[in-house]
Order: C-alpha cells, then sequence, then structure tokens
C-alpha cells in the first residue's frame, strides 16, 4: 500500500483526492498539508479520509512514512517543496507549471536525482482517451509527416480571478495564460511533434486590468522537421474553444477529432480524399479508451511506476521542463521582440526566474487581493 500525502488545499487538491481514492487498493491518502490547517482538516472530513492534518510539510518529512506526495500549492511554491520531498526520497506529484522558471526545474530535477525519487509533472490531459488516440495517429504516419501545427489554448476568465492572492503577478505566479492556461496545449503540443528550435512572439494585457501578467499570447515558431507552428494562448475568448490542428501530408486530423484529406486533381486543385479520411478514422476508433482519465490516469501512472522496478512515468521532470523551455522563449520573444532559439544557453537571464522579473512588463499594477474565493469550481480538462 502507498501511502500519500496531498500539499495544498486549492481547487486543484480534489482532483488528485479523487485521483487517489480511484485506486484504494493500491494507496491511501495518511496525510493533509496546508498553511491553513482548517482547509487541510475541511478536505478530511470532505472526502471522509483516514488522515492527519498538518500546517508545514515538516510533519511529512519527519512524519510516519510517505511514499508519495502531491504538490498543489501555488506555482511560486513548487521548487521549495518539491525540492525538499524529492530530496527526501519522498515520490513527487507535482501541479503544472512545474515551476516558474527553467532554474527552479533544475533544481528540481536535481533534488529528484540526489534522493533517487520518481518525479512526474501533472499534464493530466495526455491521459485522455481522445489525446492519446491523436498521438497515436500521428506516430502511426498514416497522416504523412506533419507540416503545420495550430494550437488555439482559448480560455475565458472574468477580471476578478486575479483578485486571488498569489494569481496576476510575475512573483508569485511566473506569468500569465501562456504559462498557467496554454500549459496543457503547449505539453500536447510538444509530446506530439517535438520541440521547436525558434519562437516569435507577441503578447499583452487587454481585458484584466488587476494583473501585472498577460492575458493573451501569440507565438510563431519552427521545428527540427521544418514544420511551422503557431500557438495563441488567452483568457479573453468567449466559448473556451481549444484546438489542436496537425496539417499532414495527406490529412488534416484535429482534437476534437476531426480529420479532412484532400488529393489532386490533375490541375493541382483539391477533391476530397475520403478513403484516406476512413482509413484514419477507423484506426483512431480502433484503438483502446483509457480505463482512467485526467488526474486519477497519471495517478495510475505514477502508482505503476513506484509498484514496478524499472518502469518510467509518462510525464516525468524532463517532460515538465521542456514545456516551461517553450514558454520562457515565448515570453523572451515577446518581450525582446526577437527571434528566440532553442535549446537556451545556460547562461541566458530568462531561464531564472530574477531573470524574467527584471524583463517582463507590468501592464496592470494589482490593486485588489483576496484571500479565497467564495466558491472554487474550476476546468481541469481540454476538450
Amino acid at each position: 500500500m502507498i501511502d500519500v500525502a496531498v500539499i495544498g488545499t486549492g481547487a486543484i487538491c480534489s482532483f488528485h483526492i479523487k485521483g487517489y481514492l480511484a485506486f484504494p487498493d493500491r494507496c491511501r491518502i495518511v496525510a493533509v498539508v496546508d498553511i491553513d490547517v482548517a482547509k487541510a482538516q475541511q478536505q478530511i472530513a470532505k472526502y471522509h479520509l483516514d488522515a492527519v492534518a498538518a500546517d508545514d510539510i515538516e510533519a511529512v518529512l519527519t512524519g510516519p512514512g510517505v511514499d508519495l506526495a502531491s504538490v498543489c500549492t501555488p506555482p511560486g511554491t513548487h521548487a521549495e517543496i518539491a525540492g525538499r520531498l524529492l530530496q527526501a526520497g519522498i515520490h513527487t506529484l507535482c501541479e503544472k507549471p512545474m515551476a516558474p522558471s527553467l532554474a527552479e526545474c533544475d533544481a528540481i530535477l536535481a533534488a529528484a536525482q540526489r534522493g533517487a525519487a520518481i518525479l512526474s509533472v501533472v499534464a493530466q490531459n495526455r491521459f485522455t482517451t481522445p489525446m492519446a488516440r491523436l498521438k497515436q495517429v500521428l506516430d502511426s504516419g498514416l497522416a504523412g509527416r506533419v507540416l503545420h501545427a495550430q494550437v488555439d489554448s482559448y480560455w475565458w476568465r472574468g477580471p476578478s480571478y486575479y483578485d486571488l492572492w498569489w494569481r496576476g503577478t510575475w512573483q508569485s505566479e511566473g506569468g500569465g495564460c501562456t504559462l498557467n492556461h496554454a500549459v496543457h496545449h503547449i505539453d500536447a503540443l510538444q509530446w506530439m511533434v517535438g520541440m521547436p528550435v525558434e519562437i516569435q512572439a507577441m503578447f499583452g494585457n487587454l481585458a484584466h486590468d488587476n494583473a501585472e501578467v498577460e492575458d493573451l499570447s501569440l507565438a510563431v515558431m519552427r521545428f527540427g522537421s521544418g514544420a511551422l507552428g503557431q500557438v495563441t494562448s488567452s483568457v479573453v475568448h468567449h466559448g473556451q474553444d481549444q484546438q489542436l490542428v496537425f496539417q499532414a501530408q495527406r490529412a488534416k486530423i484535429a482534437m476534437p477529432w476531426t480529420v479532412y484529406a484532400s488529393t489532386q486533381q490533375p490541375n493541382g486543385f483539391p477533391q476530397r480524399d475520403e478513403a484516406t479520411e476512413h482509413t484514419l478514422t477507423d484506426f483512431y476508433h480502433r484503438l483502446p479508451e483509457l480505463a482512467h482519465e485526467g488526474h486519477a490516469g497519471q495517478i495510475g501512472d505514477v502508482l505503476t511506476a513506484i509498484e514496478t522496478p524499472g518502469a518510467r512515468v509518462l510525464i516525468d521532470g524532463h517532460e515538465g521542463r521542456k514545456t516551461l523551455e517553450i514558454i520562457t522563449a515565448i515570453y523572451k520573444a515577446a518581450i525582446t521582440g526577437g527571434r528566440v532559439t532553442l535549446p537556451l544557453p545556460a547562461d541566458d537571464p530568462f531561464r531564472t526566474k530574477d531573470g524574467l522579473l527584471a524583463a517582463a512588463p507590468r501592464f496592470h499594477e494589482k490593486k485588489v487581493s483576496v484571500a479565497e474565493f467564495a466558491t472554487n469550481e474550476i476546468t481541469t480538462t481540454v476538450r
């Protein structure tokens, strides 16, 4: 039985708790930690857990043996908390983003190595049946080589969203919608087509006057294969219509699942290739559904890695760092107005939190700050 601690009781922690409860024969939650211990006690009562409440991770580090911890605290705290857990040999599932800076990501990775502990960074949308199937369709080669990738990470958040105390500043949140919303889609992009080699970008804050950070960014990129890509990260798009679109040699395939294939007429103009569409659609629908999706799916993956010698998690710290490197490059390109090549050099100031803080524009001054909202419903699944 794997003993689990959940660190932080913000809205996302419920997804972790419910994920662990999906595997009652494999794990049990023995501790819930929050700086406001009353909130930890509330979660224990809500989910009828046989667990202790604590106000500091020291209770996890020095108390009865904990095998695995979920870090559900604000992004700016991930490096310190995850680092201490990992160095103590406690396997760690860290919420996205892994950290606000590449230097902090590297510190987390080093702690995992020193503690010989498993690190997994949350990207729960890889653990959905449509996303897993789309990945396998691309890997099959049936659609041909990817020529163009389009990411529309469209979300909508009202102005009061940034009233929460830790949101909306570069210091505490590490960035805006590019880091904290589009991270899901950017992770999926690099998982499916690899890392870009150069990026250009623009960003701004157009509708949230209680936030220093961006609420809209546009990036274009080139991949090593020569393919081009574009990423829109937004919390100003009504309807929250999100999609990943891959234009390949033989067809367009996308999530939500759509397929359209063209073949040429003698004069080079297109006509629909229904045979290719049928082949791709049949392949897609024959792929198995995942037994567990979202956070539960990723938690199951982590449990298997702990239980099985030599097994690896799907999203380890290096995968989490790749996504952060793309986001860092988008920020650097938008701030400097230049073309950014990847990987970023070791001495690049944007790799550090201080370097980003020194360069980042403050679009608005944060004037309103609340400790918590009366309601805390959130959306975590990319459609």
